[in-house]
């Protein structure tokens, strides 16, 4: 898995999914307005700041299917937030790999 950030969202705003069958979806609007489903993979704290993790949740050109997209979680706002800085995408994803890894250990 990847930790990449999608380029090609802008102010993303979680938008409700339509049908609650499907879990966790978040719809995020692109630059060309068109909605882009994710599936809520994990939220996580770091350094003071949470993130969620995301993954594709329909067949997408720009996202591959196991890469997961972290976005920063603005909770006053209630918007996502992107990620410039590579070295924290990596940190966050890093992080987010090792609690899941300890927290498989514990059970």
């Amino acid at each position: 898995m990847s930790e990449e950030k999608f380029d090609g969202l802008t102010d993303e705003e979680a938008l409700p999914a339509e049908d609650g069958e499907e879990g966790d979806i978040i719809e995020l609007i692109d630059e060309e307005e068109n909605v882009v489903r994710f599936k809520l993979l994990d939220v996580t704290e770091y350094k003071g700041n949470k993130y969620t993790l995301l993954l594709a949740a329909e067949p997408n050109e720009d996202v591959a299917e196991d890469e997961v997209v972290i976005f920063r979680l603005n909770e006053e706002e209630e918007v996502l937030e992107p990620i410039e800085d590579d070295g924290l995408l990596q940190e966050v994803f890093d992080f987010y790999q090792q609690e899941a890894e300890e927290e498989e250990g514990d059970n």
